[in-house]
This record gives structure tokens, sequence and C-alpha cells, in this order.
């Protein structure tokens, strides 16, 4: 089995349209999250949202394939390219049947489904347009990043919810240290805060609907909690071999080490009871690496600011951790960024490798009145500089998906 490095990064989110800029806001403790303008917020129960903002997809792609790309797409182009050219991989000298490309997609572009569906209400099948379904299906983000760079490996979008970025990149792992291939773009994307996707969620009941600041909205973790706040945007991770990464002299941001995945078996949108199922994915990917429980110091928490999500990832790691699981730094980025659906993996993703880089962790916005079934170090007030050699990040999802993923300082 062959280790697997982190060489290069890139994102789009509601704090940054490239990775220097939202680690820097990040860091900052500055808010994606604001009233909604995608939307009629007089006609919704809640009110904010976490949107891109200033993003020109003509300035990272060319004008033909922007027009013919859904928002999802056009962002996972974009992250794509700064991740390898962050990475420096020269495309000329490396084999490209070997280097393929996993992009999870948690919705697709139901934004599209909704406009075409309203144009053949009103005029019927030749309102159609023949970009239709090349636009609106998940698989588009890995297909055009496959072709933007003429990558011909494996190829592939994962669909699980919240869990899709992170079943990408453990996807993308597995096939990488198992000797398949060498290098693979991998993690995800979202971009559906339209009618049909903000209005299911809100008729879920999902999202908050308090009434205060849109930066105070998301609280995860806290006594006021209640509900999450729908973000967008795209974290995408060049992975390799490390005996690749290291022949060709690459920066090398950190180690994916584990990878554990289950099911919950139990509801269509609630997590078990105790986040039963969460304790199985983050031991397995504990055990996949090769660690003990006490080997971790940061965890990259779901922290969605709803009630049972928060309440039972916190039962879940003490479950796993034991004693242990109070040394550990906890945060939420959804705090900051929004919840990015199924980018929320691929998102966190990006923050991890540059938490480890920097030794650094994020602060937890908004947590002032911890509920008491939230008694864990959630890095309140501001970041925090520590030693940070083993990271988990978690990704459940609706379904009853589990996915973790184990990173590790590289030391040679």
């Amino acid at each position: 089995m062959r280790r697997v490095v982190i060489t290069g990064l890139g994102d789009v989110n509601s704090v940054g349209l490239n990775v220097p800029e939202t680690w820097d806001s990040i860091v900052a403790g500055r808010f994606g999250v604001a009233s909604t303008t995608a939307v009629d917020p007089d006609i919704y129960p809640s009110k904010v949202t976490a949107e891109v903002k200033g993003y020109d997809p003509y300035d990272t792609i060319d004008k033909r394939t922007a027009k013919r790309a859904a928002r999802f797409v056009q962002f996972s182009l974009t992250a794509a390219k700064e991740a390898l050219e962050d990475s420096g991989i020269d495309l000329e000298a490396v084999d490209r049947d070997r280097f393929g490309v996993f992009i999870g997609v948690g919705i697709g572009d139901i934004i599209t489904i909704e406009r075409a569906a309203k144009k053949f209400v009103e005029r019927g099948p030749k309102s159609i347009s023949p970009f239709f379904i090349p636009m609106v299906i998940a698989d588009m983000a890995a297909g055009q990043v496959s072709i933007a760079s003429g990558l011909k490996g494996p190829n592939l979008a994962t669909v699980s919810a919240c869990a899709s970025a992170t079943h990408a990149i453990g996807e993308a792992f597995d096939h990488i240290r198992s000797g398949r291939i060498e290098l693979m773009l991998a993690g995800g994307s979202e971009a559906a805060i339209g009618n049909l996707g903000f209005g299911g969620f809100c008729s879920a009941r999902a999202l908050t609907t308090r009434d205060c600041p849109p930066e105070e909205a998301s609280c995860p973790f806290d006594s006021k909690r209640d509900g999450f706040i729908m973000g967008e945007g795209t974290g995408i991770l060049q992975f390799e071999s490390l005996e690749h990464a290291q022949a060709r002299g690459a920066k090398i941001y950190c180690e994916l080490v584990g990878y554990g995945l289950s099911s919950d078996g139990h509801h269509l949108t609630a997590p078990a009871p105790g986040g039963e199922g969460a304790v199985r994915a983050m031991k397995m990917a504990i055990e996949d690496a090769g660690l003990k429980p006490t080997d971790v110091d940061y965890i990259n928490a779901h922290g969605t600011s709803t009630e049972l999500n928060d309440k039972y990832e916190t039962m879940a790691i003490k479950t796993v951790f034991g004693e242990h699981a109070y040394k550990l730094a906890v945060n939420s980025t959804k705090s900051l960024i929004g919840h990015g659906l199924g980018a929320a993996g691929g998102l966190e993703a990006v923050v991890v490798a540059k938490s480890i880089e920097n030794g650094l962790v994020h602060a937890t916005a908004n947590l002032t009145d911890p509920s008491e079934d939230c008694d864990l170090d959630y890095v309140p007030g501001d970041h925090r500089k520590m030693e940070n050699k083993v990271a988990l990040s978690n990704s459940p999802g609706l379904g009853g998906h589990n996915a973790r993923m184990a990173f590790k300082r590289f030391e040679g």
C-alpha cells in the first residue's frame, strides 16, 4: 500500500475565490453568511445564505466552456485549475492515463432544472436546450475537469448527500495507494441555492429561522442553534503517490492516511442515536491509518448548527476517544462559510490541509453558550496555534451515509 500525499489545493466559496483568500478569511473569522440574494427572502422562513460573491467564470474558464457549464461545474473547473497549478505538475511530463478525477456532488444543477421546467410549461418541448442534460447531471464536474486537462484515468462522481466530497476523496485515496493510478484531482462541488433547493430545505425545517444578524445565524454546538445555512462552492485537492511527488520534487502539504465509511441504516434525515454510524466510520478511519485515538489532535467537525447533528456528533467523538476527547480541538468551518452540502468535505479538507501546514486551527464562530450536551473544546473565540500532527474530517449525509478521513503531517 503506497503513501498518498496532497500537493495542491483549490477552492471557491463564500469567503474566498481561491485558497489564499479563503485561508486568510477563515483565520480572521470573516463571514460568508449574509441576507440571501439568490431567492426572495420574503417568501421563505429562512432569510440567510452563504453565497459565492464576485465570481466571474470568464476569469479562469474559456467563454465557450463557461457558457455551457452549470455553476457547480464552473466552480469545479476554477478550483481544479488552481489545485493543478498549485501542485506544479507539468501535464506534458506525466502519464495522463494514470491521472484521474473524482468529484462528489450532492444535488447537481437543480437551478437549471427549475428554469427549464418553467420554460417547458410556458413554451413546450422546443424550449429545451440541447445542453440541458450535459449541464444538470452530477458527473459533469468530474467530466469537464477531466476534459479541460486531458486526464484519462478513472473519472467519476460520488453522490451521497453531504458525504459526497469525502467519499470522492476517500475513493481517490484507495485508487492511488492500491497502485491503480498515480495522480488524482478529488473533492466536491455544489451550487444549489435556488427556489427548489432552498425551498426544499426550508420545508424540511433544516435551515435556521432565527431572527438575528446574518453573521450570527450559524452557531454550531451552541444552545441557540436551530438549523444550518445553505452554502455553495467547491473544494478540490491534488493527490499523488509519495513516490511520484518526491520524484518531481513537489511541495507536500500533508498525507491522507485513513478513510472510514459506514451507513446508519436508520433514517432518511436524522442521524442514528448517539452517532452510532459515525462512531464506526471514525474508528475505521483511525484504524485504517494505523493510528490510535490518542494520536489525533484535531477534528474538523461536520458541525452544522442543527440540534441532532451537533449533539450526536459530540457523543460519537466521546465514544471513540474517551477522555482524550476533551484534549482535542474540534471546530466547524460551516460556522463561517455555511454548509456546502456535497462540497462540504472538499472545502473542509482544504482547511484541514492548511491547518496542518500552518499549525493553526480556526475558531468556531458564534459559540457563546454551549448546550449541555456539547461540552468539548470547540475552539471558541479566536484561532489557535497548536501542535497539529493528526487530524480527522467528519462528513455524514442524508440517507445515513458516513465518511471520515484521517490526515497526518508529512514527516518524510
